[in-house]
Parts: structure tokens; C-alpha cells; sequence
């Protein structure tokens, strides 16, 4: 008869179990939120605006569950790398903000796997310990979580703004913006009505100019003329060094509407960058990941 799994096994186990549904339940969310975006695109382009400012309300509540689905998964990742620390009675303070705000967040998501884990938790720490959690008395539960699982509306600024960057995204004009034809500056009037008005002979004189047939070396510059102004320019001078900064803006959340490249979004860039790319070409897929790797990326989080 095979020996009985300990708790911290069945724990390790349904982090596991937890971390992969996150994923998958973001990506699903991801693909959902296109869709909703262009049908939103859709609606201010035809100009079914009160339609679009309803119904965009759902996509912010969608990107706000998959931030909280961000957030917990990391926290399961630092609890599964950290597993060793929770062989003692007492909660180790490195994981206390970890296993608060999963203990708060668990029952008010999709989740199954988290709701397990959940109850692993309650079962090693007590009841106490629960109650604690999920009244946040000693404030330890992370402030985003408890932000991002608020019910209430979406601020008006919010909503424009994801009009706004939806309708960007996808091309379309609007808020409408009237094209005014700005007319010539009056200087170039009053400098054309002194060559037309100012010498009566000067009209006729460029005529005449006009009229002169051209010589053959006149012919040669003018068609060496043609062909410069139809070549194409060099994007670049020989042998200068192109630009190394090539960033692309960071993606849109609820707590960044307008993402802008700023030297604080380039360095959070390439941050992310070195976190994600070892982790994508040396691990495998489910492994767990370096302490320093979680830490990082908590620290890109807060930033946000």
C-alpha cells in the first residue's frame, strides 16, 4: 500500500493545477477581448455611441479580472517556489501577502484550483488565520487585489478612455474631428499680386522665357533633374549606426489607459524582456521558477 501524500505534496500539487488554469483562463479572456473590441470599433463607427459606452463596461471588467488572474498566478508561483517555507506551525512573513490574498481572493473567482488550494491553506494555518485573511485586518492582503475585486462602475475617464484607445486601435475617427482648410498666409497673396499687378511686362516676359527652346546641355540637366527627384532617398546615410532604441509601448490596463514610451516604461520593457526570455528558451513548460524571477516580476507589477 503506497504511502499517504503529505500536505504539502497535495499542496504543491493543486498550485500546479492552479497556475495552468490561470493561464489558460487568461488566454481565453484575451482571444474574448479582441472580439468585444472590434464589435466595439464596429459600433462608434457607425456612430452608435450610447450602444458602445454600455457595453465597453464589460471589456474593463474583463481586463480586471485578468489582471487579478496575473497577480494570483504569481502568487502561486512564489508559494510553489517557496514551498520549503511552509514545512513550520507558523506562517513565514515572506509569504504572508501571498497567502492572505489568495485565502481573500479564491472564493470570489472561477477558479476551482485556487478554491482547493484555498482550503489546503485553511487546514494548515487555522480557522483564525482564515478569518483574518479575508477581513484583511492587518492590511496584508496586496491593495490591487482588494482594488480589482471592488464591485463598483468604472469611472467616466475610464470608459472614454477605452472608447478612445479602442477606436485608435481599429482606425476609425472618433471623437470626430472637423478638417479646417487653413488659407494661404497673406504674404503669399500680396508677394503674387506684386508679380502679376506691379510690372504689366512681367507676365508676358515669362512667357517668352517659357517659349525658348532649350539646348542639348540644358536638355541633359533637366532629365538628370527628373531622374533625382524620382529616385527614392536613402532612409539613411552610409555608415551611420541606426538607432538601438526600438520599443513598443506598454499594453493598455486599467490603471494605464493611455500607455505612453517613457524611460520608465523602456526600462520596465526590457525588465520583463530579461525575466521572460530564460524563462520561455531554459525551463519547461510547468516548471518552477527562481525566486529572484518572481521578485522581479512583483516589482514590474507594483509599477504598473
Amino acid at each position: 500500500m503506497p504511502p499517504a501524500a503529505t500536505w504539502l505534496t497535495k499542496l504543491k500539487v493543486q498550485l500546479k493545477l492552479a497556475i495552468a488554469r490561470l493561464r489558460m483562463v487568461q488566454q481565453r479572456d484575451e482571444q474574448l477581448g479582441k472580439t468585444q473590441r472590434r464589435a466595439m470599433a464596429q459600433l462608434l463607427e457607425a456612430g452608435k455611441v450610447d450602444s458602445a459606452t454600455i457595453r465597453v463596461e464589460n471589456i474593463i471588467r474583463s481586463d480586471i479580472t485578468s489582471e487579478l488572474h496575473e497577480l494570483l498566478e504569481l502568487y502561486c508561483e512564489l508559494l510553489l517556489a517557496r514551498a520549503g517555507l511552509m514545512e513550520g506551525p507558523v506562517c513565514d512573513p515572506g509569504l504572508e501577502e501571498a497567502i492572505k490574498s489568495i485565502l481573500y481572493a479564491a472564493p470570489k473567482t472561477e477558479i476551482k484550483e485556487l478554491v482547493t488550494v484555498r482550503t489546503l491553506l485553511a487546514e494548515k494555518y487555522g480557522k483564525e488565520f482564515v478569518l483574518a485573511a479575508m477581513d484583511n485586518a492587518d492590511g496584508k492582503v496586496n491593495e490591487k487585489v482588494v482594488k480589482k475585486l471592488s464591485v463598483e462602475a468604472p469611472r467616466q475617464e475610464l470608459v472614454m478612455g477605452y472608447l478612445e484607445e479602442i477606436a485608435k486601435a481599429y482606425g476609425v475617427d472618433w471623437p470626430k474631428r472637423e478638417r479646417e482648410m487653413t488659407p494661404p498666409p497673406p504674404d503669399l497673396l500680396d508677394e503674387d499680386e506684386d508679380v502679376d499687378g506691379g510690372d504689366p511686362s512681367g507676365g508676358q516676359a515669362q512667357k517668352n522665357e517659357l517659349n525658348t527652346p532649350l539646348t542639348a546641355e540644358q536638355r541633359k540637366l533637366s532629365l538628370g533633374e527628373e531622374q533625382m527627384d524620382k529616385a527614392t532617398p536613402p532612409s539613411a546615410k552610409l555608415g551611420e549606426p541606426k538607432s538601438p532604441l526600438m520599443v513598443t509601448p506598454p499594453r493598455m490596463t486599467t490603471d494605464n489607459v493611455h500607455p505612453k514610451v517613457m524611460m520608465g516604461s523602456v526600462e520596465l520593457k526590457s525588465k520583463k524582456e530579461d525575466v521572460a526570455a530564460p524563462r520561455k528558451k531554459k525551463e519547461p513548460e510547468g516548471s518552477i521558477p527562481d525566486i529572484g524571477d518572481l521578485e522581479r516580476r512583483f516589482a514590474a507589477l507594483k509599477k504598473r
